[in-house]
């Protein structure tokens, strides 16, 4: 394999005699955003845990910008530049949400970039208004609608300024309105802008999600898992149209990828 931005070999995680991610490689280069689906319970969120150090891999190797970040303390990826993001939102709910950001603004990997980095809250307001909800920032977390929780979450792991994001189902639970808004959200920040370094080639992304007709409109290729391996990669009408996927993921003649 090449060397790519980021690149996952042979990837297996054990939980006892289960086995949640078997032998998985892949790549991402810089820029690119990639989803990664497949059934409940063939592994998408346990390996997005493996690349961000929450779990350690039993065996195989993550790669990062040329840099083996296997095993790696969590806090030790995010300052090398990768924030994730995960299905169950977890704010400092009793502060307001632009508190919430400048304890990411904080992050070493954050600070050590750029002159303006020392004005944290005006860092902060810039990530909200990347999400989209700077007219929250004075609101206590505990108040917002989960649609604008998950726009927080995001804020806070834009806030370090990772060149990769992995996002666990940042649709999930979400009304319509609220995803057509999350995913403007993230259609801005990968086109880059002059929040931190993103001031010309906006973050990769890594995006684990069910609603498909939603994800496939913004990713650039599509990797599927079932049982804890991958069984297809290509372009988000590829994947429609594979067979494997169909009976696989959805047990339908057709994967439906637009309204």
């Amino acid at each position: 394999m090449d060397s790519s931005f980021l690149e996952v070999e042979n990837l297996t995680k054990r939980f006892g005699g289960l086995v949640a991610v078997n032998n998985v490689s892949f790549h991402v280069e810089a820029g690119e955003i990639v989803a990664l689906i497949g059934p409940n319970g063939s592994g998408k969120t346990t390996l997005l845990r493996c690349i961000l150090g929450i779990l350690k891999p039993t065996s195989g190797n993550v790669r990062f910008k040329g840099g083996d970040i296997t095993g790696h303390k969590t806090w030790d990826i995010v300052t090398r530049g990768i924030a994730g993001t995960f299905q169950v939102v977890k704010p400092f709910r009793r502060l307001p949400c632009i508190a919430n950001v400048m304890v990411a603004c904080l992050s070493p990997g954050a600070a050590k970039r750029g002159e303006w980095v020392k004005r944290v809250e005006v860092k902060a307001r810039d990530a909200l208004e990347f999400a989209g909800i700077a007219n929250l920032a004075r609101e206590r977390a505990s108040v917002l609608s989960h649609g604008d929780l998950k726009r927080l979450e995001i804020a806070r792991a834009i806030a370090t300024e990772p060149d990769l994001l992995l996002l666990d189902e940042p649709f999930g639970g979400l009304s319509p309105a609220e995803t057509e808004l999350l995913a403007r959200s993230m259609k801005r920040l990968h086109k880059g802008g002059r929040f931190g370094r993103l001031h010309s080639e906006g973050a990769a992304m890594v995006i684990v999600e069910h609603k498909l007709i939603e994800l496939m409109k913004i990713v650039d290729r599509v990797i599927v898992l079932n049982f804890g391996e991958i069984i297809a990669e290509g372009t988000p009408q590829e994947i429609a149209e594979d067979k494997k996927v169909i009976e696989a993921y959805t047990g339908r003649e057709v994967i439906e990828i637009a309204p």
